[in-house]
């Protein structure tokens, strides 16, 4: 077990999560691997979760039972659930979730077991398809949301901002499809995006502010930006239509 690249704190944590993963997988455990921001310099103790994969060999309902009665225990600890997958639904999805699976290649340690997630394979005409349906996707959303907040200020900069760490695997996706190996960081996958399209991405900084809370918008501001939000959003997504495979 390889933890020594993590975050002291969540290290610990991942340590006994790996234990008692292993202790109800016991032989069928193939891998297991941390993955997302845990990784980054934007990991936050306080407010980040730790997310991680675990394959099995061959998927079985009673592991899943198993894993159910942890989560409270781990809830407390900013555990997230972890995925669960198995090598064959690894290989016979690259081609539904090219935006996940190119972010699990680009961000994540293993563990435990077979390094699998560092050798997939994926097709640029599966990720311009996927990032034109999410971005598209996201158009719709960000409309019903403004909608549905109803002039509720408070709930309206709670989905935006809720909304902003989604953004950035889509981000690392168009920057692959540009042909760069994006970054990790999300300020300098920001800063790379802006260079390649020649979109501005200052709100999308903004929206990362305002989910730390190191900032507050009134009600004008925020109208603003959701405004520029939805635009650049709208911007972007003619830049992958445009992107020929």
């Amino acid at each position: 077990m390889n933890t020594s690249v993590l975050n002291s704190e969540a290290a610990g944590k991942i340590e006994e999560f790996y234990r008692d993963i292993s202790r109800i997988a016991g032989d069928n455990l193939h891998s297991f691997h941390v993955v997302g921001s845990v990784l980054t310099p934007d990991y936050d103790p306080k407010t980040s979760d730790i997310n991680s994969i675990v394959v099995l060999k061959r998927m079985e309902i009673g592991f899943l039972s198993g894993m159910a009665t942890l989560g409270k225990k781990y809830k407390k600890r900013s555990v997230s659930a972890p995925l669960i997958m198995t090598p064959e639904y690894i290989r016979k999805s690259l081609d539904v979730f090219p935006i996940e699976f190119l972010d699990f290649r680009l961000i994540h340690k293993t563990i435990a077991g077979d390094d699998i997630l560092a050798g997939v394979e994926i097709e640029k005409r599966n990720l311009r398809l996927q990032a034109e349906r999410e971005l598209k996707s996201k158009l719709i959303w960000l409309r019903q949301g403004f909608i549905s907040s109803m002039g509720d200020r408070k709930l309206l900069a709670q989905t935006l901002s809720g909304s902003i760490t989604g953004y950035m695997p889509l981000f690392r996706a168009i920057i692959n499809l540009f042909g760069e190996t994006p970054p990790v960081k999300r300020e300098e996958v920001l800063t790379r995006l802006e260079e390649i399209t020649g979109i501005r991405t200052g709100v999308f900084r903004k929206m990362l502010l305002l989910k730390r809370k190191e900032i507050t918008l009134s009600g004008d501001d925020l109208q603003k930006a959701f405004e520029d939000y939805y635009n650049a959003t709208e911007e972007i997504t003619r830049k992958v239509d445009e992107i020929n495979i």
